[in-house]
């Protein structure tokens, strides 16, 4: 039996974030995937997440997201995330500021033979960088 769409997603956010685990986007991540919504978007394939997933742990070493609701349909999954972390690395590509953040998120993703097909993520970045005590990259910026 398949697994459902909803354990490939709590899966991902506890294998790959948590437990830093990057072999775990290949496993999970398929050749054709794509993100939305996170910067430096669309990130296609693992390849393309790969850069994004390891400038994130580099600022945020103890990154934690913690699934606080999810809601399956289909080949569809939706989870609500909190995310919290200590800026003490500079993959943010400015020196750490050694401040917490704690900010809310949701990715809706397909999901198809235990595999994510495209996410759509919606976080609050905003306020992430709020917390740090820094402005956002502009939009050119954001490679």
């Amino acid at each position: 039996m398949a697994e459902l769409p909803s354990a490939t997603l709590c899966a991902w956010f506890e294998r790959v974030w948590n437990d830093a685990d990057e072999a775990t986007i290949d496993a999970l991540y398929a050749e054709t995937a794509v993100a939305h919504g996170l910067p430096s978007h669309p990130l296609p394939g693992p390849e393309g997440f790969k850069p994004f997933y390891r400038s994130f742990r580099a600022a945020f070493p103890d990154i934690h997201i913690e699934v606080t609701h999810c809601v399956a349909e289909g080949d569809l999954a939706v989870v609500r995330c909190r995310v919290t972390g200590t800026h003490t690395g500079d993959g943010l590509g400015v020196a750490a500021t050694n401040r917490s953040v704690d900010f809310t998120g949701m990715t809706m993703a397909r999901v198809v033979e235990g595999r994510i097909l495209e996410g759509w993520n919606s976080y609050d970045f905003m306020g992430m960088y709020q917390q740090l005590g820094l402005q956002p990259p502009a939009a050119a910026d954001v490679s």
